[in-house]
């Protein structure tokens, strides 16, 4: 197991703990819970810089690294929804972009065709995971409004764009 792939596990072992850490109800549990939070996530741009630098790209990378990533960020999400810091709607709107492009992918695949992570889809990423830390902080209430709102906008114009640009993979499924 290459170094890339360590670390994608390594932040998917991060998520169950990063969770735990948020549950206890002990002083300076919330700050751990951040550290954790943003380790995973330096991790997430970590593994693909050396996946792509040292030539580590593999199969188990090009699955596991981007399933862990939506793991983490939702198993945040789905946090502050259960606190009443976001709307469960917020995050539905997260969860079914994902399922759809996702799903675009596999039908793209299936017609031979590799979807890239767009740039549309990297702000996304970046802009939630920067609002999910400033979430996680000791903040007023207007922020996480504010947060919510950038990840719904980043999260709908990504997967819009994703759509329009392979509308042609949906027109020859069948």
């Amino acid at each position: 197991m290459n170094t890339a792939n360590k670390l994608t596990i390594l932040r998917v072992v991060m998520i169950p703990a990063f969770l735990l850490v948020l549950y206890l109800d002990v002083p300076g549990a919330s700050w751990w819970a951040l550290a954790i939070f943003v380790a995973a996530s330096v991790t997430d741009t970590l593994d693909g810089y050396i996946a792509r630098h040292y030539n580590q790209i593999t199969d188990f990378g090009k699955f596991m690294d981007p399933l862990a990533d939506k793991c983490l960020v939702t198993a945040a999400m789905l946090w502050f929804v259960e606190v009443g810091r976001m709307p469960a709607w917020a995050l539905l709107i997260v969860i079914v972009r994902e399922f759809g492009v996702s799903g675009l992918r596999m039908v793209a695949a299936d017609k031979g065709r590799v979807i890239a992570a767009g740039w549309s889809g990297k702000v996304k990423t970046a802009s939630t995971m920067v609002c999910i830390v400033l979430m996680l902080l000791p903040i007023p209430p207007v922020v996480d409004r504010i947060c919510t709102a950038v990840i719904v906008l980043t999260t709908i114009y990504s997967g819009v764009e994703y759509f329009m640009k392979n509308l042609d993979i949906l027109a020859q499924a069948k």
